[in-house]
């Protein structure tokens, strides 16, 4: 899906804001695309490195249907290319072949069966780039639709225009990694660009699709509040109800010789966003800390999580048990 055949065999594909240009026998950026005689085609299909019920908190998304469990799958590959990766065993190719991994071959109609009966509220695309397995997650999130199941993206946002158009009917949910607010850190760090993703959350909030945007950050990279602020900011222009998840950085992969990110720095991008007027802020990976959701009328907290538990919740049809205000979100 989503390429043009052009001269000479090439196939220009537009599925993802690389618009890979992509020569006969030869791959796109994300490793599993390959032109083969002037058409497309992709590895991904139907081969799954992972699948896990999880909670829908991990994803992470807070205000979509709070404390139900999402049946998460991935498979090989991403179009990025981050020193940072958490999943880097699974979402780079090569890295993946060089310790042997090997998919598992399941049809969309299984994965939505197993997703109904562990008794997950939805599927979720998850651990690597759902954008590259897409004519997969396309297919699966049809399924599940007619099955009354939700589809969440937890992405880069590097998807086109075209692609967003094309799964908004089914997209329920999307949690958006806003890595950084600079160009530079984008092509240097991601191999990617910034602009792309910027307007990946501006058209699907106007889709009406769930977003919630998760920033991790990297002592010394994207950590200036000058950066932090543009984000927020960024963000509430967007939309004030828009959840922003600033997750703390752990040593991994190629940038392993850093340091974890200070919780006073979390702390610190909390401030900044509810400064910005961001309704919902949320510290990631830190336990015990930041996790809360409070009633943005009365300031009160309407949901108490430890990790990715909930241990209090005061909400009744979107509305805060407090004060009756509204609380933003899908199924709360």
């Amino acid at each position: 899906m989503l390429y043009k055949k052009a001269e000479g065999l090439k196939v220009d594909c537009f599925l993802c804001s690389h618009h890979c240009s992509i020569s006969d026998g030869g791959y796109g950026i994300c490793g599993v695309r390959e032109n083969k005689g002037g058409s497309l085609y992709t590895h991904a299909y139907g081969e799954l490195i992972a699948q896990h019920i999880d909670p829908i908190e991990k994803k992470p998304l807070y205000h979509f249907l709070p404390g139900s469990t999402s049946f998460s799958i991935a498979t090989i590959g991403c179009n990025f290319q981050c020193g940072f990766c958490q999943n880097w065993q699974i979402s780079q190719t090569k890295e993946a072949g060089k310790i042997g991994l090997r998919s598992q071959p399941v049809k969309p109609e299984e994965i939505v069966r197993q997703a109904k009966r562990a008794g997950s509220k939805s599927i979720s695309y998850t651990y690597t780039e759902p954008t590259i397995f897409f004519e997969y997650a396309y297919e699966t999130a049809q399924l599940a639709k007619e099955q009354g199941l939700s589809n969440v993206f937890v992405t880069n946002g590097y998807m086109t225009e075209e692609a967003i158009q094309m799964i908004h009917p089914c997209l329920d949910a999307a949690n958006i990694d806003l890595k950084s607010f600079s160009e530079d850190y984008y092509r240097k760090l991601c191999k990617g660009k910034l602009a792309p993703v910027l307007k990946s959350i501006e058209l699907m909030r106007r889709l009406n699709i769930w977003v919630e945007v998760t920033t991790l950050v990297l002592p010394g990279q994207n950590d200036s509040p000058e950066e932090l602020k543009k984000i927020a900011e960024f963000l509430a222009g967007v939309d004030k109800a828009i959840p922003w998840h600033i997750s703390r950085f752990h040593p991994q992969y190629k940038m392993d010789d850093l340091d974890s990110t200070p919780v006073r720095t979390l702390q610190q991008a909390y401030e900044i966003g509810k400064q910005a007027g961001l309704k919902y802020v949320y510290l990631g990976n830190v336990m015990g800390e930041g996790n809360d959701t409070y009633c943005f009328q009365c300031h009160k907290p309407v949901i108490e999580r430890w990790g990715f538990s909930i241990r209090q919740y005061r909400i009744k049809q979107g509305r805060c048990l407090h004060c009756n205000g509204s609380i933003d979100g899908v199924g709360l």
